[in-house]
């Protein structure tokens, strides 16, 4: 009887899980498509697009926190029937999504000038000048595609948005190989090129969510687009109050990772390599907690909107042990896979390769390790952001990832000279501190007391 409580919501939650973590793959995919071709053009080529890549995504980061955040606003408006909240909520997320966009182009225009100023050579920072001259223009429709993303997930529809995402991949592929190598007739156009192709991409999927925002009968009632040009400045100062911690959220995370990559690049060129491949499959693996942090938040806002405290406590349990079920089977592969893994990423003729394959296989001990926390700190994450309270987890976030996480991956990698092995435990201590810390903030607050942050009453 217990168990068939539970049911329910690993049948929603599952079914949405499984498109969103799709899509969430197929953008990474995306993503290793323009690396490895333009890896295929130069290597300068190459260092300038990887370098340039970071930059927005960090700035993209920043600025996903409104159509991120906006989920669990969504979900809730959903489940009460409030059409019209449900309209200027996402109306005015995709405000503050241009706004945002407006606001960073300067910064991406004049990217040049800030690779020299990081001590970049003049070549790769004109390069990356190049790509990001035309991918600040990409900015905004890719923030409006991700508050799209959230608006039709909260309608239970996303596998929509991972079939848009899913059929980008071919279309970039075919559009890097004529405009980076000048094929089909097209210009050979290098960097730029591959630039154009990441613009197109998310202007065609951008558009296409929009037609599927307007068109699917499910989403028909709330006529997202009337009057998009009238403000409504209390949803926009709403919105911004929600989202911007959510962004800054999102940005410490990433922060950390970057500054651990800092740090192994002074053990050598080795280190960084294995520690850049057993990243990425961590990262891969990620992607399935990824997807049930979005379904989480979708689940515990709708129990919310219904004003279900029991319900969003069996969901809450489900993500929990769903989650820790995921992390068994990657930590599994990791720890019995990790050569072979590694194998994928490097040239078997390259006489670097068999210590670089060692070094993958002892991270990856570390790695399976990782999982556990990384999928624990991103599951409360996802339940918090359903009751809309996003300013607290953020201080949260900051505290472990940048006061607790780095300093203890410093320590533990240099001065007691554990190794690259050190990093990757200050990681880990970082993101535990994290997920007990949101964790007693979703359990030992509101599922306790019932007592709700400020911003969502």
């Amino acid at each position: 009887m217990t168990l068939a409580r539970y049911r329910p919501h690993l049948a929603t939650m599952l079914a949405l899980t499984l498109p969103l973590t799709g899509s969430h793959l197929a953008r990474m995919a995306i993503g290793v498509t323009d690396t490895v071709m333009i890896g295929w053009y130069g290597v300068d080529e190459l260092a300038a697009v990887v370098l340039a890549t970071s930059f927005f995504f960090v700035l993209f980061m920043l600025g996903s926190g409104f159509g991120i955040g906006v989920m669990g606003l969504l979900a809730t408006a959903v489940a009460r029937g409030d059409e019209t909240e449900v309209r200027r909520a996402t109306r005015m997320a995709l405000w503050l999504s241009a706004l945002y966009a407006a606001l960073i182009l300067p910064v991406l225009w004049f990217s040049g000038a800030i690779m020299l100023a990081m001590g970049q050579k003049p070549e790769i920072a004109a390069h990356v000048q190049d790509y990001l001259r035309i991918m600040c223009f990409a900015m905004a429709p890719a923030l409006w595609g991700l508050t799209l993303n959230s608006f039709l997930a909260a309608l239970g529809r996303p596998n929509i948005v991972m079939l848009v995402v899913v059929a980008g991949i071919p279309l970039n592929i075919v559009l890097n190989w004529m405009l980076i190598f000048g094929h089909f007739g097209a210009p050979e156009l290098g960097v730029q090129g591959a630039a154009i192709a990441s613009l197109t991409i998310n202007l065609a999927q951008f558009v296409a969510l929009a037609v599927f925002a307007v068109w699917l009968p499910e989403a028909r009632p709330y006529q997202l687009f009337r009057r998009m040009w009238n403000p409504d400045w209390a949803a926009l100062r709403a919105i911004a109050v929600l989202g911007m911690p959510v962004g800054l959220t999102l940005v410490a995370e990433t922060g950390m990772f970057a500054g651990t990559n800092v740090l192994m690049g002074w053990f050598g060129a080795q280190e960084l390599a294995a520690h850049g491949i057993a990243l990425q499959l961590s990262s891969i693996a990620f992607m399935l907690h990824l997807g049930l942090a979005n379904a989480v938040t979708i689940r515990i806002g709708t129990l919310h909107g219904r004003n279900d405290r029991e319900g969003m406590r069996l969901a809450g349990h489900t993500a929990i042990g769903v989650s820790i079920f995921f992390a068994a089977f990657t930590i599994a592969v990791f720890l019995t896979a990790s050569e072979p893994l590694a194998a994928l990423y490097l040239d078997a003729g390259d006489p670097q390769t068999p210590a670089i394959v060692a070094l993958v296989g002892g991270l990856m001990v570390y790695a399976a390790l990782f999982q556990l926390a990384d999928g624990q700190q991103v599951i409360a994450l996802g339940m918090l952001r359903g009751l809309q309270d996003t300013r607290r987890p953020m201080v949260y976030a900051v505290v472990a990832y940048w006061l607790i996480g780095l300093p203890a991956a410093w320590l533990l990698a240099f001065p007691l000279g554990v190794g690259p092995g050190g990093l990757w435990l200050g990681l880990l201590f970082g993101l535990g501190c994290a997920a007990v810390l949101l964790m007693r903030r979703f359990w030992g607050g509101f599922m306790r007391d019932w007592t709700l942050p400020a911003q969502t009453r």
